[in-house]
């Protein structure tokens, strides 16, 4: 984990990326006291897939609308 001044992260916030790389985490302070903790960003998680759990369902004979219908016109 590197540590840098205030000063120091911003003459390095155009390499900002390439620091994370290679430290991991960075710690920024001000007068010697830490005031920021910046990590990078995690890799984008994949949403998964209902394609088979849709596939696995029966297909209904009446569409859905006619039941949402009923039920409001019965109120």
């Amino acid at each position: 984990m590197k540590i840098l001044t205030i000063r120091e992260a911003r003459q390095s916030l155009s390499h900002l990326d390439r620091l994370l790389e290679t430290e991991g985490e960075l710690t920024i302070t001000r007068r010697g006291k830490p005031v920021a903790h910046v990590v990078p960003v995690g890799p984008k998680r994949e949403m998964p897939s209902r394609k088979s759990l849709r596939e696995s369902m029966p297909r209904m004979k009446q569409g859905s609308e006619r039941f949402v219908r009923e039920d409001r016109d019965a109120r």
